[in-house]
């Protein structure tokens, strides 16, 4: 599972830490779910996130593989939750658009425009946590973009309602 953290300056990003959890040393998927939740609050006790983005399930060929999947982003949400931070879902076609300009990008062009926009080297090995990178900065443009808001379905009262400091008179 991968996961990526960024620190926020206004509009400029800058990426403090990426990785991959490696699970496979533990045999049953209970132990696999409890170090999620584990190592995913020790990153939150690190870096004092506000915000967290995940990517939310889809399903694919394997429904077990769905299921499992659910499963652990459930804990890692969980895992957010009793640590105060506000969780954001997006599909990935959302992701992917919001990083590549196409939904159906693939994941290598996906990780190629994140080294481009962050300036960051992201190895092969790591292609799992730059899916966690992506969502981060989808999470950031929809906050600091209220066009992506709006394209949501979302209304500019809306947009006024859920941001008055933004609002210039």
């Amino acid at each position: 599972m991968g996961y990526a953290v960024l620190e926020v300056d206004g509009k400029s990003l800058k990426v403090l830490d990426m990785g991959v959890l490696h699970l496979k040393s533990f045999e049953t998927h209970q132990e696999k779910l409890k170090e999620i939740f584990l190592q995913l609050q020790e990153i939150i006790e690190t870096y004092l996130p506000q915000e967290m983005s995940v990517e939310s399930p889809f399903f694919g060929k394997n429904v077990q593989s769905m299921l499992k999947l659910g499963r652990a982003q459930g804990v890692a949400m969980a895992a957010a939750m009793t640590m105060g931070v506000n969780i954001t879902e997006f599909s990935p076609k959302k992701i992917k658009k919001a990083i590549t300009g196409n939904g159906n990008a693939s994941k290598e062009q996906v990780s190629h425009m994140l080294k481009k926009m962050l300036k960051v080297t992201i190895e092969s090995k790591y292609l799992d946590s730059t899916d966690a990178l992506a969502a981060a900065v989808c999470k950031h443009q929809e906050m600091t973009n209220p066009i992506v808001g709006l394209s949501q379905g979302k209304s500019w009262k809306a947009f006024i309602s859920n941001n008055p400091g933004r609002v210039k008179s």
